[in-house]
């Protein structure tokens, strides 16, 4: 892939990985869209591992909290408010887990890339989105999270594995549903993302372990540096903007781009 490839598919993976308009969506259209080729599974573990690094090094602190409180965890003790985070994201973390590896092992993940399932899917959780936002409490808080609403958020975050849910979207609209404050039901989506992306970066590394060669890897170095940049400036935006606004803004681009791509596809 040429430099100038690299940085487009590095920021598209970035910017949309923690917002809640879908990456993986708008990877797959990439291709779709303009007739470029596909970047590769390379590419796609070299992305989510710079959206790895952004998310840590924005929510250091509380990531920090969860890896001390994990050392606790598994000599059974769940005495700290780090442990209990840490067996909030591991039961949040499972049933995507689960779910993803039926998928990828039935190949039910090549017959939902498809433009009309990610327009679809791009207009219905959008409007739901918009529905649990305006309809959602906000006087809870992500130091609350308990572990029902754990594993209620980890059940939403399967839908994300057809493409143009959002991860980040779905798990976002989960947590406002069940009365988190916009900032923190981001917070909670973000810390979610962690071990799902290792987890999906470790699953797509296994398919590509072989074909590694230097060139490769210094594409992929040089895109997981693109992607880090552009999700930590993205994470930053939303945090700030969520202070301010609703996700109402997130919602009306979901809209116009699901309704682009249907007429798009059925025409």
């Amino acid at each position: 892939m040429t430099l100038f490839q690299l940085l487009i598919v590095a920021i598209i993976q970035g910017v949309t990985e923690f917002l809640p308009v879908s990456s993986s969506g708008h990877l797959i259209l990439l291709p779709a869209l303009t007739g470029t080729p596909d970047q590769g599974l390379a590419i796609d573990v070299a992305v989510h591992v710079g959206t790895l690094l952004a998310v840590i090094l924005y929510f250091h602190r509380d990531v920090w909290i969860a890896a001390t409180g994990l050392t606790r965890l598994v000599r059974g003790r769940i005495d700290t408010p780090g442990a209990f985070l840490a067996l909030c994201l591991i039961v949040a973390t499972i049933p995507a887990v689960l779910v993803g590896l039926v998928i990828k092992l039935t190949g039910l993940d090549e017959a939902l890339r498809s433009v009309v399932v990610i327009g679809w899917t791009m207009l219905i959780f959008g409007v739901v989105l918009y529905w649990a936002d305006r309809t959602g409490d906000s006087t809870r808080t992500a130091e609350g999270w308990t572990l029902k609403d754990a594993a209620l958020m980890g059940l939403a975050q399967c839908l994300a594995l057809i493409p143009g849910t959002s991860r980040s979207g779905i798990t976002i609209t989960a947590a406002r549903r069940l009365g988190y404050g916009r900032e923190d039901a981001a917070k909670l989506a973000m810390l979610m993302s962690i071990p799902v992306i290792i987890a999906s970066g470790a699953v797509l590394s296994l398919d590509v372990i072989g074909d590694a060669n230097w060139a490769l890897m210094r594409d992929a170095s040089i895109a997981a540096a693109f992607a880090c940049v552009a999700a930590l400036l993205a994470l930053i935006f939303m945090m700030r903007l969520l202070r301010s606004i609703s996700f109402t803004p997130y919602v009306i681009y979901r809209i116009a781009l699901g309704l682009v791509l249907l007429i798009w596809a059925y025409t």
